[in-house]
């Protein structure tokens, strides 16, 4: 294309934390394209971004050559200001004509609706690329986000991840001109850390991709993810075995490594009397090795490795690794010994000394109350029918719970809380049904993350998650922004799946206040007050939108119909919101809505009720038929609805409600509801405001975004 260059850009450093890499790609494409975009300098080709552990990188294959000249049209004063009486330009017209940079004889005017008003036309000519990059970029490496910086050039110098050693950017093959940090820009890149060359001069993009690869750094992540899933792959199928699936390794160490290659190894057979959670977790979590398993599903005695090197051609890597693995697991291997000399019930007095929040006290305070609302909820599922609901099991699982946070093993592998105190549970003989509920019991940690497996898991993660959230509220550690350091949205998400995927019936309200009257009751009396209770609610059902929104596949206006028209049951109010998306799409449903929306706008412009609400309908004071018949259709249909609402036939009693479609047009067509008779029209407000409130119990038609009102 006419006038247009490649562009390329690469930021050389230090390493950067594997887990910070994707984000910062991500940052650094939408950044980038801002300012082109801003600029008018980006064509049609997309901003490209990569990154590996030693450099972040963009380019682009069509960046304007230069700004293209902008022209602006500047008004100035109105004709009777610019000239006098005998149609010389004024002191008026002269200043205008100074600004613009214009003689006044080859200014204009321009007609508007309030005249004629001098007029010029300003040419303001584009910039070249190369200032505007070498103006901007600095600016925009400024600008990438990361979860902690540092400075390396002074206080006053450019903070980044890590140190700053090289800068490649070129515009149509040619350096740019400008600095970060102490590094100068130019058209050197550095190869692998230990296998390539540190100076590589490159032109264009897609020179600097095949000079890298011939220097061993593999840029692109797809690249070296392809390398490593091969390589896996083929180590794992000659020894007749699978990988354990581990997605969020295989990102970690896609990241890790610029040149990845895959290695096996193998450890004694012995330590597989180990539960597979803690072997797997020494593998993956401390050293990024990835378990191999038997066609049975248990684990094999080995393990495959990812290095930052071509190849391990004496087998020193692989010896090396597998020593420093033969270490970890004789440690895991002493903890488990040595937790066990205990019950885990006697680690629990040890959890008064281990502080939970310090407004909120230890563990060992949470834990108490905990139990109490674990049991309650127990009592609330049995006492509405569910006789596997177990007060004894969830008090016991409660108690257990936090137990393991004292123990060795979780002090060393902190990712395995809960699993370790489900494991020495089962191991101790407690009964299958804590043991799990004490395994489970932080699940869910996502969307797409289980819910506990059993009643009593299920009790004790909605008892903890509740805990959590009423009492960090109460004592004011609301989450704000991207600051949340309880958790509590994960909670709240938590608590959301556990009682929609488990279809429990709970009342929301009365569980936020069982968690408060217990945290008032508690040895540090903590306050919850009403306001408080509401604001857990609402983040609760914010959280429930999200869920259903992302993990239903519900829409936005039917989750808000359903909730609109009461929460408090989760379960119960998720059959209401499908049975809305199951007849949104019938003739009659859509229509209604948008007349139930214009029902709560001619109520909403009436005023407070209390200036014309009667105390029933009058049938008397109908003047017209079309009222008449919709007040006895209604009648009809609330009777009807009434009873198929009570059995939970929601999808039938909206279908009931949409019939009632031809009488509410009719009514809109033929009746004046705001009439100048004060009776008359206080009984045609009444009667809309009763068929809103009757037939808004399933679910707010007025919240339906119709396609008619532009859905």
């Amino acid at each position: 294309m006419k006038g247009a260059m490649d562009f390329l850009f690469e930021i050389g450093c230090e390493e950067i934390p594997a887990g910070m890499l994707p984000g910062a790609v991500k940052e650094l494409q939408a950044i980038l394209e801002k300012y082109l975009k801003t600029s008018n300098l980006l064509l049609e080709a997309p901003v490209e971004t990569l990154g590996a552990p030693r450099r972040l990188a963009a380019s682009c294959a069509s960046i304007r050559e230069r700004q293209p000249d902008e022209v602006r049209e500047l008004t100035g004063p109105p004709k009777s200001v610019a000239y006098d009486a005998a149609g010389k330009p004024t002191r008026a017209a002269e200043s205008f004509a100074q600004k613009v940079g214009i003689p006044v004889a080859k200014l204009t005017m321009v007609t508007t609706p309030k005249g004629e008003y001098l007029s010029a036309k300003q040419v303001i000519k584009g910039k070249p690329a190369t200032e505007i990059l070498e103006d901007f970029l600095p600016r925009a490496v400024a600008e990438i986000t990361w979860p902690r910086s540092m400075y390396w050039t002074g206080a006053d110098g450019l903070r980044f991840i890590r140190p700053i050693r090289w800068v490649v950017a070129l515009l149509g093959g040619k350096p740019l001109k400008f600095t970060l940090g102490d590094a100068k820009a130019g058209n050197s890149t550095a190869g692998h850390r230990f296998l390539g060359k540190s100076k590589i001069p490159v032109t264009s993009a897609k020179d600097y991709v095949q000079k890298l690869r011939a220097n061993f750094v593999l840029v692109k992540a797809e690249d070296r993810r392809k390398k490593i899933d091969a390589e896996l792959g083929k180590l794992a199928a000659g020894k007749g075995l699978r990988i354990h699936a581990d997605a969020h390794l295989l990102d970690l160490v896609t990241y890790l490594n610029e040149f990845p290659s895959a290695i096996m190894g193998g450890f004694d057979p012995a330590y597989l009397e180990l539960p597979d959670e803690i072997l797997l977790t020494v593998m993956r979590g401390h050293q990024k090795y990835f378990g191999l398993e038997k066609k049975n599903g248990s684990l094999a005695p080995h393990f495959l490795a990812v290095i930052n090197l071509d190849k391990d051609r004496a087998g020193l890597i692989r010896a090396g690794h597998e020593r420093v693995l033969r270490a970890r697991f004789a440690d895991a291997r002493f903890f488990w010994e040595t937790d066990q000399k205990c019950r885990l019930a006697d680690y629990l007095p040890k959890l008064a000394a281990v502080t939970y929040q310090a407004k909120l006290g230890s563990y060992g305070e949470k834990v108490e109350r905990v139990r109490a609302l674990a049991r309650w909820l127990a009592e609330q599922w049995f006492a509405s029918g569910i006789p596997q609901a177990s007060v004894g099991a969830a008090d016991r699982a409660a108690e257990l719970a936090k137990c393991d946070l004292v123990t060795d093993m979780v002090r060393e592998f902190t990712e395995l809380q809960g699993v370790v105190g489900g494991l020495y549970a089962k191991a101790q003989g407690e009964p299958e049904e804590v043991a799990w509920a004490v395994y489970d019991q932080y699940k869910p940690a996502g969307l797409d993350d289980p819910i506990p497996r059993n009643l009593t898991g299920q009790a004790l993660a909605l008892a903890d998650k509740m805990d959590s959230l009423v009492g960090c509220f109460a004592v004011g550690l609301v989450p704000s922004g991207s600051s949340d350091p309880f958790a509590l949205r994960r909670a709240a998400m938590g608590i959301v799946k556990v009682l929609v995927e488990s279809k429990l019936p709970v009342s929301l309200s009365m569980m936020i206040a069982k968690s408060a009257r217990t945290l008032e009751s508690s040895p540090r009396k903590i306050q919850v007050s009403p306001e408080v209770e509401k604001q857990v609610l609402d983040f609760l059902l914010d959280r429930a939108r999200f869920v259903l929104k992302e993990r239903g596949g519900l829409a936005y206006d039917e989750i808000n119909a359903g909730l609109a028209a009461g929460a408090d049951d989760l379960v119960d109010a998720v059959r209401r919101i499908e049975a809305v998306k199951a007849i949104r799409k019938t003739k009659n449903f859509e229509p209604l809505a948008i007349s139930f929306k214009r029902i709560r706008k001619i109520l909403d412009k009436a005023g407070p009720e209390a200036g014309w609400k009667l105390p029933a309908v009058r049938a008397e004071l109908f003047t017209e038929d079309a009222e008449l018949d919709l007040y006895q259709r209604a009648a009809e249909v609330a009777k009807e609805a009434d009873r198929q609402k009570r059995d939970s036939r929601y999808r039938e009693a909206l279908q009931k409600i949409a019939g009632l479609r031809p009488e509410v047009d009719k009514f809109f067509e033929e009746v004046m509801v705001m009439a100048e008779e004060e009776d008359v029209r206080k009984n045609r407000l009444t009667l809309l405001a009763g068929l809103l409130a009757e037939f808004s119990t399933i679910a707010d038609f007025s919240e339906i975004v119709a396609a008619e009102s532009g859905k």
